[in-house]
């Protein structure tokens, strides 16, 4: 399938979960990828797998919890492909400790890279879809712990702010043309790809 042919897909958190799940069906829908993680270990074995079933895709390495990583890869995948029609907002972290025993350090990192990670983003690439003339930003919003189980107070709380964030991020960008959309982890495909298809 080709409906997404000549669309440029920026994921960040390609490497793992969901976000590798959407970049190699983005990429089989023929899209054009820039996977983006912190790590390249796994992000590349993503690039190297699309490009083996014909795709194009390209890794860039940042990290989009810092406005210099950020702004890097936004600028990047510009110079790449001259345009980003779609962004899925995926990288996150989730330490694993209890509310009284957690590092200070450990909840700030968990609220950079999970929430201030996905302003800087949608803030820089909504700049780039504006002056293009609108596109798709998606957030993609985890389920995990939302039940009794301890060691997650810094995860919900970024998780309970991103889902915020992207209700407002939809009322100011409407106007540009830009849609944004918070996505449940556990959505299927499928539906994020028709969620999307406003950019094509």
């Amino acid at each position: 399938m080709t409906d997404f042919k000549g669309k440029v897909v920026l994921i960040t958190g390609a490497g793992k979960g969901a976000g590798r799940k959407l970049t190699i069906a983005f990429a089989q829908h023929g899209a054009n990828i820039a996977a983006n993680d912190i790590s390249p270990i796994n992000v590349e074995d993503v690039i190297e797998e699309i490009r083996a079933q014909g795709g194009n895709a390209s890794a860039y390495i940042e990290d989009v919890a810092k406005k210099v990583g950020a702004q890097a890869l936004v600028k990047g995948v510009e110079d790449d492909f001259s345009r980003i029609d779609i962004l899925i907002n995926h990288a996150a972290v989730e330490p694993h400790s209890q509310l009284l025993d957690m590092d200070e350090w450990d909840w700030h990192r968990v609220l950079d890279v999970n929430l201030t990670g996905a302003f800087l983003m949608t803030q820089s690439v909504g700049r780039v879809m504006r002056e293009g003339g609108g596109g798709v930003i998606i957030n993609i919003i985890s389920e995990a712990g939302r039940d009794e189980s301890p060691m997650r107070a810094a995860f919900l709380a970024s998780m309970a702010g991103l889902e915020t964030f992207s209700k407002q991020a939809a009322q100011e960008l409407a106007p540009y043309g830009v849609r944004v959309h918070a996505v449940k982890t556990d959505t299927d495909v499928a539906t994020i790809l028709e969620l999307c298809r406003s950019a094509s």
